[in-house]
């Protein structure tokens, strides 16, 4: 079903009552509102196809290639989950992505994905090249601030290879608490796992979301995902915060519409039986 002003009404009466932090870096702001996701979803035509009194929430693009999980009671460390099925020549693909991840960095990919692929996209190591991570030479990236890398793997999911390397890869994102003994790795907060079919502006997109400084906003009592975050009265008002939702969420819907009335090439059914199998878990 489509996205209706009730449901936006209910994200505006949580929200218009909250005092907005600004919370920095982002990949340490914690889930936030899982709506950011699943509304622009709604309006660009995505149906809830799970049953409506579960916690979990299924949706399915209208083509019904691509589903998106979000399992809030999942005994795995992967609470989201997106699937495309293959399609003519277009190969099947898998995401994952942990409890902590905010939600308005996966709602960058997953607004990507409804809409039209760019042409020549930048790779989501420039990305982060531009944003001053370091890199080295395998292709292996570190934050500014300390507790998140993103990894280039090979075909295989082991290893790493050369950053400038063309080749199919996977790819791997995974977020730390800072360690507090010598030798430790720290915590894991979450991670992002992504098949190496994934479109690769997908990746990228995901990765700008993640590498934006603009802080994300959070309640006073929400839930993020270390102490190590930083938080700071916002200069936005609640209603600004909401606005910027709606704003956001009517483009989507209204870009979903002009697409709709594009002339479209003959539609092959997907298959079910994905070559694209699940990133490797630790």
């Amino acid at each position: 079903m489509p996205l209706s002003e009730r449901q936006l009404a209910a994200f505006s009466d949580k929200h218009a009552t909250q005092i907005p932090y600004d919370t920095s870096p982002r990949h340490l702001a914690g889930p936030g509102d899982a709506r950011h996701v699943t509304h622009g979803l709604a309006a660009a035509g995505w149906n809830t196809v799970s049953d409506p009194l579960s916690a979990e929430i299924v949706m399915a693009s209208p083509d019904l290639r691509h589903r998106l999980q979000f399992d809030p009671q999942s005994r795995t460390s992967a609470w989201w989950r997106l699937r495309a099925e293959p399609v003519g020549n277009k190969p099947g693909w898998y995401a994952e992505f942990g409890e902590h991840v905010p939600a308005e960095v996966l709602a960058g990919l997953t607004d990507a994905l409804v809409a039209q692929a760019p042409v020549g996209s930048t790779s989501p190591l420039d990305v982060l090249d531009a944003a001053g991570w370091l890199i080295d030479g395998r292709g292996l990236a570190y934050s500014v601030h300390p507790s998140c890398t993103v990894k280039r793997l090979p075909e295989q999911g082991t290893g790493t290879v050369p950053w400038r390397e063309q080749v199919s890869v996977a790819w791997r994102i995974e977020v730390r608490d800072l360690p507090t003994d010598i030798g430790s790795r720290g915590t894991r907060l979450w991670h992002a796992a992504f098949h190496r079919d994934t479109p690769e502006h997908l990746v990228t997109a995901f990765v700008a979301a993640l590498t934006d400084p603009t802080p994300l906003q959070r309640g006073m009592f929400d839930r993020t995902a270390t102490y190590g975050v930083t938080q700071k009265p916002s200069p936005l008002s609640p209603q600004q915060t909401v606005d910027a939702h709606t704003t956001r969420v009517k483009a989507l819907r209204a870009q979903a519409r002009s697409a709709r009335r594009q002339p479209k090439n003959p539609v092959t059914t997907p298959t079910h039986a994905s070559t694209a199998q699940p990133a490797a878990r630790r």
